[in-house]
């Protein structure tokens, strides 16, 4: 779960500042920050899902996927079949990473990761609702504002423009450059609370409890430091759990 803190403009223009380590920036500074800008807002959805197609790819040969067999799948694909198969009419392919961190994330192409050691932490109710959440910043239209900022803010800056023959020429550094930066993004609370929002009405539409999203927040708001990389993105668990509480008992 990641985090927009910045609008991408200004984005950019913090990342051109950082990189001269000017305290301020001239007009030359100004005009190519713009540029920059400019260049990530022409990313169209078609763009968006070219590139998390590419991201996805990588990500998965970075990583070891759980087989058919694992115990982890087959819980991925049994939450699966309750949250469903498709993102706004994009299908959804869901899959395990073996790896102890505490993550997941979705790409707007209906890339959905999850890592097996969120799901040690957490029980299938939970697991739901975190994924849930995860599809909500790509149906809510985040995760594309979330790789405009990547693109504008990473190695493939350099391109001359984003078109699909510009990005399909994007070199490995670039991808990873850009990978990374997706993957690690942050999202603003207005965000984060719309996509917990997204996560607890489509389980109360599928008749599924939204209670796990209570724990699941509590549960990674008392992990040790280190272990979670999701922390960063949601430094307000506690309040996050009792907004949730909240609505379970005023039924809405």
């Amino acid at each position: 779960m990641s985090i927009i803190r910045l609008a991408i403009a200004a984005t950019a223009v913090t990342a051109l500042a950082a990189c001269s380590g000017a305290g301020s920036l001239n007009p030359q500074s100004l005009t190519q920050s713009g540029q920059l800008a400019s260049q990530a807002l022409m990313l169209s959805d078609s763009d968006v899902r070219t590139l998390s197609n590419k991201s996805c790819t990588q990500m998965d040969s970075e990583n070891k996927i759980a087989p058919a067999s694992s115990q982890y799948t087959q819980r991925l694909n049994k939450i699966s079949k309750q949250l469903g198969d498709n993102i706004n009419g994009v299908a959804v392919n869901y899959k395990v990473y073996m790896t102890k961190d505490v993550n997941a994330w979705a790409m707007a192409n209906g890339c959905v990761r999850v890592y097996s050691g969120l799901m040690d932490l957490m029980n299938d109710d939970e697991v739901r609702g975190v994924v849930g959440h995860e599809m909500g910043h790509v149906a809510l239209g985040h995760t594309k504002k979330a790789m405009q900022v990547a693109y504008a803010t990473s190695a493939a800056r350099s391109m001359a423009g984003a078109s699909t023959g510009v990005i399909a020429s994007l070199s490995g550094s670039q991808l990873g450059d850009l990978t990374e930066k997706f993957v690690n993004a942050q999202f603003s609370q207005s965000q984060e609370s719309a996509a917990d929002d997204y996560s607890f009405d489509m389980q109360k539409k599928k008749g599924y409890s939204p209670a796990g999203l209570v724990t699941a927040f509590q549960k990674l708001a008392s992990i040790d430091g280190g272990r979670s990389s999701m922390l960063d993105s949601h430094p307000s668990s506690p309040a996050r759990a009792k907004h949730i509480q909240d609505r379970i008992a005023s039924g809405k």
